[in-house]
Protein backbone atom coordinates (compact mmCIF):
# COMPACT_ATOMS: atom_id res chain seq x y z
CA UNK A 1 0.00 0.00 0.00
CA UNK A 2 1.54 3.44 -1.03
CA UNK A 3 1.75 5.61 1.95
CA UNK A 4 0.83 9.22 1.91
CA UNK A 5 3.57 11.84 3.00
CA UNK A 6 3.51 14.37 6.35
CA UNK A 7 6.03 16.17 7.88
CA UNK A 8 5.97 19.43 9.97
CA UNK A 9 9.17 20.26 8.97
CA UNK A 10 9.26 24.29 9.85
CA UNK A 11 10.34 24.53 13.43
CA UNK A 12 12.58 21.33 14.62
CA UNK A 13 13.91 22.60 17.94
CA UNK A 14 12.42 19.95 19.18
CA UNK A 15 12.06 16.66 16.71
CA UNK A 16 11.01 14.13 19.12
CA UNK A 17 7.90 16.67 20.30
CA UNK A 18 7.29 16.82 16.59
CA UNK A 19 7.24 13.05 16.20
CA UNK A 20 5.09 12.76 19.09
CA UNK A 21 2.63 15.34 18.29
CA UNK A 22 2.25 13.52 14.46
CA UNK A 23 1.58 10.25 16.79
CA UNK A 24 -1.25 11.78 17.96
CA UNK A 25 -2.79 13.50 14.76
CA UNK A 26 -2.17 10.08 13.14
CA UNK A 27 -4.05 8.39 15.40
CA UNK A 28 -6.98 10.93 15.21
CA UNK A 29 -7.05 10.67 11.62
CA UNK A 30 -7.44 6.66 11.66
CA UNK A 31 -10.03 6.78 14.10
CA UNK A 32 -11.80 9.31 11.93
CA UNK A 33 -11.50 6.35 9.11
CA UNK A 34 -8.27 8.05 6.94
CA UNK A 35 -6.62 5.23 5.45
CA UNK A 36 -2.79 5.21 3.66
CA UNK A 37 -1.20 7.23 7.45
CA UNK A 38 2.48 7.05 7.42
CA UNK A 39 3.84 5.78 10.87
CA UNK A 40 6.06 8.72 10.88
CA UNK A 41 6.62 12.16 9.42
CA UNK A 42 9.30 12.83 6.35
CA UNK A 43 12.08 15.34 7.20
CA UNK A 44 12.59 16.84 3.45
CA UNK A 45 15.80 18.47 2.25
CA UNK A 46 14.14 20.15 -0.08
CA UNK A 47 10.71 22.15 1.18
CA UNK A 48 9.97 23.28 -2.60
CA UNK A 49 10.11 20.02 -4.44
CA UNK A 50 8.11 18.67 -1.03
CA UNK A 51 5.29 21.61 -0.67
CA UNK A 52 4.34 19.99 -4.58
CA UNK A 53 4.28 16.34 -3.90
CA UNK A 54 0.90 14.80 -5.31
CA UNK A 55 0.68 12.58 -2.69
CA UNK A 56 1.40 15.16 0.32
CA UNK A 57 -0.95 14.68 2.95
CA UNK A 58 0.44 17.28 5.45
CA UNK A 59 2.96 19.68 5.77
CA UNK A 60 3.80 23.23 6.84
CA UNK A 61 5.02 26.25 4.50
CA UNK A 62 5.37 29.25 4.85
CA UNK A 63 2.79 32.70 4.20
CA UNK A 64 5.14 34.37 1.40
CA UNK A 65 5.11 30.88 -0.78
CA UNK A 66 1.74 29.97 -0.09
CA UNK A 67 0.81 33.02 -2.07
CA UNK A 68 2.81 32.70 -4.59
CA UNK A 69 4.72 30.30 -5.57
CA UNK A 70 2.33 27.54 -4.01
CA UNK A 71 -0.26 29.52 -5.39
CA UNK A 72 -3.18 27.52 -6.26
CA UNK A 73 -0.89 24.74 -6.18
CA UNK A 74 -1.28 23.59 -2.54
CA UNK A 75 -4.17 23.85 -0.58
CA UNK A 76 -4.86 25.65 2.95
CA UNK A 77 -5.75 23.31 6.03
CA UNK A 78 -5.09 25.88 8.92
CA UNK A 79 -2.28 27.26 11.11
CA UNK A 80 -1.58 26.59 14.29
CA UNK A 81 -1.57 29.21 17.40
CA UNK A 82 1.37 29.77 19.26
CA UNK A 83 2.43 30.84 22.98
CA UNK A 84 6.04 32.73 21.96
CA UNK A 85 6.39 36.62 22.91
CA UNK A 86 5.16 38.46 20.74
CA UNK A 87 2.05 35.71 18.97
CA UNK A 88 -1.44 36.52 18.64
CA UNK A 89 -4.06 33.41 18.31
CA UNK A 90 -2.33 32.56 15.24
CA UNK A 91 -1.21 35.94 14.40
CA UNK A 92 3.03 36.25 14.84
CA UNK A 93 5.33 38.83 14.28
CA UNK A 94 9.32 38.93 13.34
CA UNK A 95 11.77 40.31 16.13
CA UNK A 96 14.49 42.21 15.09
CA UNK A 97 17.81 40.33 16.79
CA UNK A 98 21.14 42.56 17.15
CA UNK A 99 24.11 42.16 19.32
CA UNK A 100 23.66 43.48 22.50
CA UNK A 101 26.13 46.27 21.73
CA UNK A 102 22.89 47.52 19.06
CA UNK A 103 20.61 47.39 21.90
CA UNK A 104 20.14 51.57 22.46
CA UNK A 105 19.78 51.53 17.81
CA UNK A 106 16.13 51.64 16.66
CA UNK A 107 15.62 50.47 12.92
CA UNK A 108 16.98 53.89 11.28
CA UNK A 109 19.93 53.06 13.53
CA UNK A 110 20.56 50.16 11.29
CA UNK A 111 21.16 52.22 8.20
CA UNK A 112 24.74 51.30 6.47
CA UNK A 113 24.88 48.34 8.79
CA UNK A 114 24.53 44.42 7.95
CA UNK A 115 21.48 42.66 7.95
CA UNK A 116 21.09 38.51 7.89
CA UNK A 117 17.84 36.88 6.19
CA UNK A 118 17.16 33.34 5.67
CA UNK A 119 15.60 33.77 2.25
CA UNK A 120 14.27 35.88 -0.34
CA UNK A 121 11.01 34.11 -0.18
CA UNK A 122 10.95 33.88 3.19
CA UNK A 123 7.42 35.96 5.16
CA UNK A 124 9.35 36.16 8.36
CA UNK A 125 13.00 36.97 7.42
CA UNK A 126 12.70 38.79 4.58
CA UNK A 127 8.75 39.91 3.63
CA UNK A 128 7.85 41.53 6.81
CA UNK A 129 11.13 43.35 7.24
CA UNK A 130 11.37 44.63 4.01
CA UNK A 131 7.79 46.00 4.68
CA UNK A 132 9.00 47.57 7.82
CA UNK A 133 12.05 49.55 6.11
CA UNK A 134 10.55 50.34 3.00
CA UNK A 135 9.10 53.59 4.71
CA UNK A 136 12.76 54.75 5.72
CA UNK A 137 14.66 53.37 2.41
CA UNK A 138 12.40 56.07 0.87
CA UNK A 139 13.47 54.29 -2.44
CA UNK A 140 17.28 53.92 -2.08
CA UNK A 141 19.48 51.33 -0.64
CA UNK A 142 18.95 51.22 3.46
CA UNK A 143 21.70 48.52 4.73
CA UNK A 144 25.53 48.34 3.88
CA UNK A 145 24.90 44.26 2.41
CA UNK A 146 22.03 41.58 2.79
CA UNK A 147 23.33 38.36 3.67
CA UNK A 148 21.52 35.03 2.68
CA UNK A 149 21.50 32.47 5.25
CA UNK A 150 19.87 29.43 4.37
CA UNK A 151 18.20 29.20 7.19
CA UNK A 152 16.49 31.49 10.89
CA UNK A 153 19.69 29.86 13.11
CA UNK A 154 22.21 30.83 10.91
CA UNK A 155 21.13 34.24 10.79
CA UNK A 156 21.10 34.56 14.39
CA UNK A 157 24.25 33.13 14.15
CA UNK A 158 25.48 35.13 12.03
CA UNK A 159 24.53 37.94 13.93
CA UNK A 160 25.62 36.42 17.06
CA UNK A 161 29.25 36.03 15.42
CA UNK A 162 29.78 39.42 13.86
CA UNK A 163 29.20 38.88 10.23
CA UNK A 164 25.69 40.74 10.14
CA UNK A 165 24.47 43.22 12.82
CA UNK A 166 20.67 42.34 12.22
CA UNK A 167 18.24 39.96 11.37
CA UNK A 168 14.42 39.42 11.16
CA UNK A 169 13.80 36.10 12.58
CA UNK A 170 9.82 34.65 13.28
CA UNK A 171 9.13 35.01 17.25
CA UNK A 172 8.54 31.22 17.43
CA UNK A 173 11.32 30.30 16.36
CA UNK A 174 13.58 32.88 18.26
CA UNK A 175 11.57 31.62 21.55
CA UNK A 176 12.67 28.24 20.92
CA UNK A 177 16.44 28.79 20.48
CA UNK A 178 16.12 30.27 23.43
CA UNK A 179 14.15 27.21 25.05
CA UNK A 180 16.46 24.53 23.55
CA UNK A 181 19.74 26.08 22.58
CA UNK A 182 19.62 29.32 24.64
CA UNK A 183 23.52 29.46 23.64
CA UNK A 184 23.09 30.58 20.50
CA UNK A 185 21.61 33.95 21.52
CA UNK A 186 23.84 34.50 24.29
CA UNK A 187 25.05 38.19 23.88
CA UNK A 188 22.05 39.49 21.78
CA UNK A 189 19.08 41.27 21.93
CA UNK A 190 15.33 42.40 20.09
CA UNK A 191 15.35 45.71 19.00
CA UNK A 192 11.99 45.89 17.66
CA UNK A 193 9.53 43.45 15.83
CA UNK A 194 7.60 43.75 12.44
CA UNK A 195 4.11 44.18 12.12
CA UNK A 196 1.81 40.94 12.62
CA UNK A 197 0.85 38.35 9.90
CA UNK A 198 -0.70 34.80 10.20
CA UNK A 199 1.55 32.05 10.97
CA UNK A 200 2.96 29.23 9.31
CA UNK A 201 0.32 27.46 6.64
CA UNK A 202 -0.78 24.20 7.11
CA UNK A 203 -1.34 22.60 3.61
CA UNK A 204 -1.74 19.45 1.62
CA UNK A 205 -1.66 18.39 -1.69
CA UNK A 206 -4.51 19.57 -4.34
CA UNK A 207 -5.57 15.91 -5.26
CA UNK A 208 -6.73 15.68 -0.92
CA UNK A 209 -10.08 15.65 -1.24
CA UNK A 210 -12.78 18.48 0.60
CA UNK A 211 -13.76 15.15 3.05
CA UNK A 212 -10.24 14.67 3.64
CA UNK A 213 -8.95 18.46 4.07
CA UNK A 214 -12.15 18.73 6.41
CA UNK A 215 -10.51 15.42 8.87
CA UNK A 216 -7.63 16.91 8.91
CA UNK A 217 -8.78 19.89 10.34
CA UNK A 218 -11.24 18.43 12.73
CA UNK A 219 -8.52 16.22 13.94
CA UNK A 220 -5.44 18.95 14.70
CA UNK A 221 -8.93 20.54 16.64
CA UNK A 222 -9.22 17.51 18.31
CA UNK A 223 -5.94 16.92 19.28
CA UNK A 224 -4.98 20.62 20.47
CA UNK A 225 -7.66 19.94 23.01
CA UNK A 226 -6.32 16.80 24.28
CA UNK A 227 -5.70 16.20 27.93
CA UNK A 228 -2.93 13.60 26.49
CA UNK A 229 -1.50 16.07 23.87
CA UNK A 230 -0.60 19.35 26.82
CA UNK A 231 2.99 18.19 27.13
CA UNK A 232 3.71 17.77 23.93
CA UNK A 233 1.93 20.78 23.01
CA UNK A 234 4.32 23.09 25.41
CA UNK A 235 7.27 21.19 24.49
CA UNK A 236 6.01 22.89 20.79
CA UNK A 237 4.94 26.14 21.97
CA UNK A 238 1.64 25.30 20.88
CA UNK A 239 -1.77 26.80 22.46
CA UNK A 240 -4.26 26.20 19.68
CA UNK A 241 -4.73 25.36 16.04
CA UNK A 242 -7.22 27.98 13.35
CA UNK A 243 -8.48 27.09 10.13
CA UNK A 244 -8.76 30.72 8.61
CA UNK A 245 -9.65 31.64 5.26
CA UNK A 246 -7.12 31.57 2.52
CA UNK A 247 -7.83 35.60 2.36
CA UNK A 248 -5.66 36.12 5.66
CA UNK A 249 -2.71 35.40 3.93
CA UNK A 250 -2.97 38.22 1.71
CA UNK A 251 -1.51 40.06 4.31
CA UNK A 252 1.69 38.88 3.29
CA UNK A 253 0.98 40.40 -0.75
CA UNK A 254 -0.26 43.09 1.02
CA UNK A 255 3.48 43.75 2.94
CA UNK A 256 4.92 43.07 -0.55
CA UNK A 257 3.31 45.35 -2.49
CA UNK A 258 3.71 48.29 0.31
CA UNK A 259 7.22 47.90 -0.17
CA UNK A 260 7.70 48.16 -3.69
CA UNK A 261 5.05 50.76 -3.90
CA UNK A 262 7.52 52.68 -1.98
CA UNK A 263 10.26 51.96 -4.44
CA UNK A 264 11.80 49.28 -2.18
CA UNK A 265 11.50 45.61 -4.29
CA UNK A 266 14.23 44.05 -2.39
CA UNK A 267 15.78 43.86 1.00
CA UNK A 268 18.65 45.69 0.31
Amino acid sequence: MHLRIASLPMYLANRPAMAALWELLRKALHTAGMDRLPAELSWPQSYHAHWLLPDLLLTQTCGYPLTHALAGQVQLVGCFAYGAPHCEGMYCRSVLVARAEHAHLTLEGFRGLRVAFNAPDSQSGTNALRALVAPLARGRRFFGSAIATGGHSASVAAVRGGQADLAAIDCVTYAALQRYTPQATQGLCIVGTTDAYPGLPLVSAMATTQTEVVLLQQALHAVVANPQAAVTLEALGITGFEAPAFSVYQRCVEMRESAQALGYPALA
